[in-house]
């Protein structure tokens, strides 16, 4: 099995491309070592010292190490915890409920540009967060303003607040004219 690794644009995380499907549907994230209870992949990983944070694309992973560590020192045991799950057949989410998405928020008189929201992250933006390792999800729209979330690589991420400011909201504002602010939310 040959694993593929690619840094991304957060310096603590690195994205693991196992040449196979990680998640059938949707992301799974594990900010902590807590959360990872019933996925097998990521207690494996968790298991690994200077593991921080885990996130699971459809066909890539991120892992997000400790501050005090190195990559040089890691990777290795990164990559073994990785093949060793492969190769024993379990599955990467076990009974784990990390899948992601944007929560409902299609009731009420926003409906229709909570709608627009949610198309354009789907079709321009998640594809993008994807390419570097981590995901974002909607979490509510309030008088011109969108909450969204970010996951993976891009939580924590120096260049987050200027990819939420500068990218999406200028992305959101263009194409819906209700749209004022973009603000980051924490899960």
């Amino acid at each position: 099995m040959f694993i593929q690794t690619e840094s991304t644009p957060n310096p603590a995380t690195l994205k693991f491309l196992p040449g196979r499907e990680v998640v059938a549907a949707g992301t799974a994230d594990f900010p902590t070592r807590a959360d990872a209870q019933g996925s097998p992949l990521a207690e494996r990983l968790f298991a690994v010292e200077g593991v921080e944070g885990v996130f699971f694309g459809p066909d890539f992973i991120t892992v997000t190490k400790a501050e005090n560590q190195v990559w040089d020192h890691l990777k290795p045991s990164i990559l073994g915890a990785i093949m060793e799950h492969f190769q024993s057949g379990q599955p990467a989410m076990g009974t784990a409920t990390g899948a992601g998405g944007h929560q409902s928020h299609e009731d009420g008189p926003d409906s229709e540009i909570v709608t627009q929201i949610k198309e354009l992250l789907d079709t321009r933006v998640r594809p993008a967060v994807a390419q570097d390792g981590g995901d974002i999800t909607f979490h509510g729209y309030d008088r011109g303003i969108v909450y969204l979330h970010m996951q993976g690589a891009c939580a924590g991420c120096p260049s987050s607040t200027l990819t939420l400011k500068m990218g999406i909201e200028n992305l959101l504002r263009h194409y819906i004219p209700e749209v004022l602010e973009v603000r980051p939310v924490a899960a």
